[in-house]
């Protein structure tokens, strides 16, 4: 495995227990490799009018964004009922579409991990099979 993505597992691992989920109670933490190498944490933040939460995704790459970055390698996510990992967390269509503004399918690497040696890997095309992307909208 690559060390840089053992570090991503780990910190959303670590990040996890500041995700705020009172209603679901599924917990959720992402950490987010930029091509600058610089690692970028979110979680999930729900709110009582649901449709203004937030997945752990976006909110480490919009996180990232919001600091300048865009464009990522990898992203690490965890997640579980109560805090508890027991299974892999695949993330939402949004969340896949988000990641797709920032990177290249092929190369973008989605680590669902259950803990730093137990994970699967993805590539965002294999999650996200013919995406929409920002080059389908030049202008020819």
């Amino acid at each position: 495995m690559n060390n840089s993505y053992k570090e991503l597992i780990k910190l959303a691992i670590d990040n996890l227990k500041n995700s705020y989920a009172p209603y679901s109670k599924f917990n959720v933490s992402a950490a987010v490799l930029a091509d600058s190498g610089k690692i970028y944490t979110g979680v999930n933040a729900e709110n009582a009018a649901y449709p203004a939460t937030m997945c752990a995704e976006r909110s480490a790459i919009f996180h990232a964004v919001s600091c300048g970055e865009r464009s990522f390698t990898a992203i690490a996510i965890v997640g579980g009922h109560d805090y508890q990992i027991k299974d892999y967390c695949a993330p939402c269509g949004v969340c896949r579409q988000v990641m797709r503004e920032f990177s290249d399918p092929k190369e973008m690497r989605v680590i669902l991990a259950k803990s730093t040696d137990d994970y699967r890997e993805f590539t965002l095309e294999e999650l996200l099979p013919e995406s929409f992307g920002p080059e389908d909208l030049s202008k020819e």
